[in-house]
């Protein structure tokens, strides 16, 4: 199962599902319900694309038909992998969260079944994503995720959850934004793989570099010194 029980909506009331949901999400950034019943609502075109371009790849294919689930039963092993593998990686940015695979809300709004999987993958791997770009889970972080997100998907949630996080942002927060993170994520989300088409978990014993070489992802660059000082004191750069 994909989740909870799926609810079918007329236009209107997923334009209804829509709007409060961006009103919601934009008061609370923190509602992960919210950003997910949005990106549902919303993102029905992007996810049929994704589908048809998953059908067209080897991988991609291959978790449309295993439909694979980033749930604690499936990845506790990367745990127990070496230290400079994509697996270890991704298990200390869950562990020095205290974050778990299996806290992603359920999908409710989408029609058919192959549809709920694909935005649920979309969903579950968000957290590869931030591993493999070496991206923090703060405004900043998210932000910079979110214009990769839509150059890889062109989800509308992910458009929208940039200009709601840069509208958050002080004036020396948005530049920094802007200036610095933001055309670095423009490059990265065009020079990269399809994201959605990668059986990550496969990769798992790999090197971290390795696979960021293989899918030509290139990590974050580090803030320029003289903004560090003033993004960290808002909580916009975690402490190393």
């Amino acid at each position: 199962m994909i989740g909870g029980a799926r609810v079918r909506l007329n236009r209107w009331q997923q334009a209804a599902v829509a709007v409060g949901s961006a009103v919601g999400a934009l008061l609370d950034p923190r509602r992960a319900d919210l950003i997910a019943a949005l990106g549902e609502t919303t993102g029905k075109p992007a996810f049929e694309r994704v589908v048809q371009r998953m059908k067209s790849s080897p991988e991609g294919r291959a978790i449309l038909l295993e439909q694979p689930r980033v749930i604690s039963a499936n990845v506790g092993h990367a745990w127990d992998l070496p230290p400079n593998t994509f697996g270890a990686a991704y298990a200390k940015f869950m562990g020095s969260r205290n974050f778990s695979p299996d806290d992603r809300p359920p999908v409710r709004f989408m029609e058919t079944d192959e549809l709920a999987y694909v935005a649920m993958r979309a969903r579950e791997v968000h957290d590869f994503w931030h591993t493999l770009f070496d991206l923090p889970t703060n405004l900043m972080g998210e932000s910079a995720l979110k214009v990769i997100e839509f150059q890889q998907m062109y989800l509308p949630m992910c458009f929208m959850s940039v200009i709601g996080g840069s509208m958050r942002f002080n004036e020396k927060q948005r530049k920094l934004f802007f200036q610095h993170y933001f055309p670095w994520a423009i490059r990265a989300g065009m020079q990269s793989t399809d994201l959605m088409c990668i059986y990550y978990e496969k990769h798992f014993h790999e090197d971290l570099e390795d696979v960021r070489r293989k899918w030509g992802i290139t990590a974050a660059p580090a803030a320029p010194k003289q903004t560090q000082a003033a993004a960290a004191s808002s909580g916009l750069l975690e402490k190393p």
